[in-house]
């Protein structure tokens, strides 16, 4: 499809540029009649492109607000020929009055465009509404962090992943850090998003979009979220609590990675590796295939050992769960007890 456009607009460029050399407009030299239409074919390739960009809500606002401006000023030019203003001054007045309401209205127009609801108009223009609502903004840090890769390899993400220009341009930033561990995380950002532009289960949208009023780069992320009507896809505590006062949909991943953790109740037994001793008296520490972390009493002695342990609580904190166990110095046959398996995870 890329190079049917490329192709389609090169023959139109060498069309207008054959018209241009062919009918010589205002009796110029043909050097200056090809060059005449090879920047008219330039110029009207380079809109092209900008309004293939553009949404259908805001190319249909910006098309009534241009047609409401006209109008208007054709009505203004009427009343001013029934004045004693001269001719020349009159036509110049005109003139310059029906290209600034066509301006004013194309621009309001096109801001305004965002508020229709052409869901609501039924036949072709149902299908508009539903692909925005599925776009996703990624912020740097979750790009950095890596998990969402994993995630749209599965298929669970539908829809467009909007990566706006400056989120590129922070990243950028981070990876030509003088300080080892930023450059480090910048490029394995990059290197995310290359992997995920690979992938046939994700669509990875590069985007120019800006807001040079506002400086912070959260606040730019809620304002392109609310101009493509999109969730922001992040694991910033910040972020997520400043959309949801902006009333942006968030996807936080921690959040999803906590759901995703087994349920876990007191009573059961788990198998777990010992892999270091805890913080208090005759305690050992392991952790689960998700990094959860299991303390176990009256484990310290069985450190570097798979032992059979019984569930005694479940602490749900801000950074994930933590299980409590305790450790039983007796065969599971004894107890009659089949333990859930846990391998264990290198620190």
């Amino acid at each position: 499809m890329a190079w049917e456009m490329v192709s389609l607009r090169i023959i139109f460029v060498l069309a207008l540029i054959f018209a241009s050399y062919h009918l010589h407009p205002n009796d110029v030299s043909p050097l200056e009649s090809i060059l005449l239409g090879t920047g008219l074919g330039i110029v009207f390739v380079v809109i092209e492109m900008r309004l293939e960009k553009t949404s259908l809500k805001r190319l249909l606002g910006a098309t009534f607000g241009t047609i409401l401006g006209i109008l208007s000023a054709l009505m203004i030019s009427h009343l001013l020929s029934m004045t004693a203003i001269e001719k020349h001054a009159q036509s110049y007045i005109q003139v310059t009055l029906l290209l600034l309401m066509a301006y004013i209205g194309m621009v309001v127009g096109a801001h305004k465009g965002d508020l229709l609801n052409l869901g609501a108009m039924g036949g072709i223009f149902s299908a508009e509404r539903q692909p925005r609502k599925s776009c996703k903004v990624l912020d740097t840090s979750v790009i950095i962090d890596g998990r969402i890769a994993d995630v749209c390899e599965t298929g669970f993400v539908d829809g467009a992943l909007i990566i706006p220009q400056f989120v590129l341009r922070e990243l950028q930033l981070v990876a030509d850090s003088s300080d080892a561990l930023k450059r480090n995380r910048g490029r394995r950002g990059l290197d995310i998003l290359q992997r995920m532009q690979k992938m046939t289960t994700a669509q990875v949208q590069i985007v120019e979009d800006d807001f040079p009023a506002v400086r912070d780069v959260d606040m730019k992320l809620i304002e392109l979220a609310k101009l493509y009507d999109a969730k922001i896809v992040t694991n910033d505590f910040n972020l997520n609590k400043v959309a949801q006062l902006q009333r942006v949909p968030v996807l936080n991943v921690n959040d999803l990675a906590n759901s995703l953790k087994p349920v876990v109740l007191p009573g059961e037994i788990m198998r777990v590796f010992i892999l270091k001793e805890g913080k208090e008296y005759n305690q050992g520490v392991a952790y689960l295939d998700d990094g959860t972390m299991v303390v176990v009493d009256n484990a310290r002695k069985m450190i570097s050992k798979t032992i059979d342990i019984a569930v005694t609580s479940v602490l749900q904190t801000a950074a994930g769960k933590m299980i409590f166990g305790k450790y039983e110095d007796r065969p599971r046959q004894e107890r009659g007890e089949t333990p859930q398996t846990a391998h264990p995870v290198p620190q």
